[in-house]
C-alpha cells in the first residue's frame, strides 16, 4: 500500500483543500503545505522501504478486468528518483505560491491534483492508467496557466493544451496498436518487446506524444509561452517535473516496446538531441525576458537527456535520468528567483535591472549560484549528468556529436550574460527600496541550492538507484540492435 500513498495524499488534499479552504484563505494555504508535506514524507519512506526490501519493484493493484490489473501502481530504480522529485518539488509549488490572492483554494487543489497525476505517471504498472494520467496532468495545468498566469496567459495555456492534447492522440494510437501485440500493458518489470513489423510504427507514434513534452526542436514553440505566462508555481512544476514525463516515456516504454525501431532512430535522436543544445542556448542568448531566457535553457539542457536516451547504454539511460533529476531542481531554483523578482519589481527585462547582487545580495547570490549550476560548474548537479551524456554520445556517435561543444560554450554564454546583466554594474535606477528574499524565500531557495550540491557531488544517488533498471533495457536494445 505504500505505493499507493504519493498518489492518494496529494488527490485527496486537493478534494479537502477546494472546498475546506473556501471560506479562509490562510486555511487553504495551511492544508496544502500539510497535504504537500505529507507526499514528501510519503515518497521518502516508500525510498526506503524499496532500498530495504531487496526486491527489484514494490507493488499495489486494485482487482483487474479478464485477468488484466489496469488499477495497478509500482515503484522501481527508474520511477523513484521523480517520485522523489516531484513530491520535493510539490512542496516548493506551495510555498511558491504562499501569497497568492485570487482565489488560493482552488490555485492550491489544483497544484495537488496536478501532484497527484504526475505521480500515477510515474508510477502506473499499465499503459492504460498511464495515458489516463497523462491526459489528466494537462487539466490542473492549463487552468493554472489560464487563471492565474500573466497578460497572454489564455494563448498560452491553448497553445500548451493544443500541443500537447496533438501528440497524445498519436501516442494513443500507439499504445492501443502496443496493446494489441503485449495485452498485459505491464510497464515496471519490463515490457514485452512486439514483433518487428510493428516496431517503427509503434515507436514513431509514441515518440510523437513523447517528444512534445520533452520538448524537442521544433515541438518546442508552446513551452516558452507557457513557461512565461504561468504563475512562478506552475513554471516550477512545468519545468521541474512536466518536462520529465517524455524522457521517462521514452526510457519506460518505447525502448523496452521497440529495440529494433530504436537502433535504426538512435542517430537522428541524437541529432534532435544536439540540436536542441545548440538551438536552444542560441535563443536562450538572444532573449531580452529573463524568464524567457531560462525558458529556453530548458530545451537546451532537455537536449542533453534525448542525447544520453540515444546512446542505448544502460550508463547513458542513467546520465539521462540524472540530467532530469538536475533539471527539475536547477530550473525550479531559477523560475523561483526570477518570479521573486518579478513580484517585486512587476518587470523581468533584462535591460532594466543591474547591481542587484550588492542591493538584494541574497536573492543576488542565489541567482549566481544557479546560473553556475546551469552552465554545468563541476560540483553542482548540472555536470555529472551532461558529462556523462557527451562521453556516451561520444562513444556511440563519434564526432557526429562535436556541435555539442558549442552548445556548451554558448551555455556558459547565456548564463553568465545574465549575471553580468543582473547582478553585477551599478544599481539600477528605481531599485533603492529593493528588498531582499524574506524567511519563507530563503528557506525554499536554500532547500533547492542544498540539492543541488548534493546531486553535484553524489550523483551515485541517481546512478545506483536507476542501475538495475537501465542494465536491463540497455540489454533489451542490445539485443534488438
Amino acid at each position: 500500500m505504500g505505493v499507493l500513498l504519493p498518489v492518494a495524499i496529494p488527490l485527496a488534499g486537493a478534494l479537502i483543500v477546494a472546498f475546506a479552504g473556501r471560506v479562509d484563505s490562510s486555511r487553504a494555504r495551511r492544508l496544502s503545505l500539510i497535504f504537500a508535506l505529507a507526499t514528501l514524507i510519503a515518497a521518502v519512506y516508500l525510498a526506503f522501504a524499496w532500498n530495504g526490501s531487496g526486491r527489484d519493484a514494490i507493488a499495489w493493484a486494485a482487482g483487474g478486468f479478464q485477468g488484466i490489473r489496469i488499477l495497478s501502481l509500482a515503484v522501481d530504480g527508474l520511477s523513484l528518483p521523480l517520485v522523489v522529485l516531484t513530491a520535493f518539488l510539490g512542496v516548493i509549488a506551495v510555498l511558491t505560491s504562499w501569497e497568492v490572492r485570487e482565489r488560493p483554494a482552488a490555485h492550491h487543489a489544483l497544484l495537488l491534483a496536478l501532484e497527484a497525476a504526475v505521480m500515477t505517471v510515474f508510477l502506473a504498472d499499465h499503459l492504460v492508467l498511464f495515458y489516463i494520467a497523462w491526459e489528466a496532468v494537462l487539466i490542473p495545468m492549463f487552468f493554472l496557466i489560464a487563471v492565474w498566469g500573466h497578460e497572454n496567459r489564455r494563448a498560452a495555456a491553448f497553445k500548451f493544451f493544443i500541443y500537447t492534447f496533438a501528440g497524445s492522440a498519436l501516442m494513443l494510437i500507439g499504445i492501443i496498436t502496443l496493446l494489441v501485440s503485449v495485452p498485459t500493458g505491464s510497464l515496471v518489470g519490463g515490457l514485452e518487446a512486439i514483433s518487428g513489423d510493428r516496431q517503427t510504427l509503434v515507436f514513431w507514434l509514441l515518440a510523437a506524444g513523447l517528444l512534445v513534452k520533452v520538448p524537442v526542436v521544433p515541438l518546442h514553440t508552446w513551452l516558452p509561452d507557457a513557461h512565461v505566462e504561468a504563475p512562478t508555481a506552475g513554471s516550477v512544476m512545468l519545468a521541474g517535473v512536466l518536462l520529465k514525463m517524455g524522457g521517462y516515456g521514452l526510457i519506460r516504454i518505447a525502448l523496452p516496446a521497440a529495440p529494433d525501431a530504436f537502433g535504426s532512430a538512435a542517430p537522428l535522436l541524437a541529432a534532435l538531441g544536439a540540436i536542441g543544445i545548440v538551438y536552444g542556448a542560441v535563443l536562450a542568448l538572444g532573449q531580452k525576458d529573463l524568464k524567457r531566457l531560462v525558458a529556453y535553457s530548458s530545451v537546451a539542457h532537455m537536449g542533453f537527456m534525448l542525447l544520453a536516451v540515444s546512446t542505448g547504454s544502460a550508463l547513458g539511460i542513467g546520465a539521462a535520468m540524472l540530467v532530469m533529476v538536475s533539471h527539475g531542481v536547477v530550473s525550479g531554483l531559477l523560475f523561483f528567483l526570477v518570479g521573486a523578482l518579478y513580484d517585486r519589481t512587476h518587470t523581468r527585462e533584462i535591460a532594466r535591472f543591474g547591481g542587484l547582487l550588492a542591493k538584494i545580495p541574497v536573492w543576488g547570490g542565489l541567482f549566481v549560484f544557479g546560473s553556475l549550476a546551469s552552465l554545468g560548474l563541476p560540483g553542482l548537479s548540472g555536470f555529472p549528468g551532461e558529462l556523462l551524456a557527451v562521453l556516451e554520445g561520444f562513444g556511440r556517435f563519434g564526432w557526429w556529436i562535436a556541435p555539442v561543444g558549442l552548445g556548451v560554450a554558448l551555455a556558459a554564454v547565456y548564463n553568465l550574460y545574465a549575471v553580468r546583466a543582473v547582478a553585477h554594474g551599478e544599481l539600477a535606477p528605481g531599485w533603492d527600496a529593493l528588498a531582499d528574499l524574506g524567511l519563507r524565500e530563503r528557506c525554499v531557495a536554500g532547500s533547492l541550492a542544498v540539492c543541488i550540491v548534493v546531486l553535484g557531488v553524489w550523483p551515485g544517488l541517481v546512478l545506483s538507484a536507476t542501475e538495475t533498471v537501465t542494465r536491463v533495457i540497455a540489454m533489451t536494445l542490445g539485443g534488438g540492435q
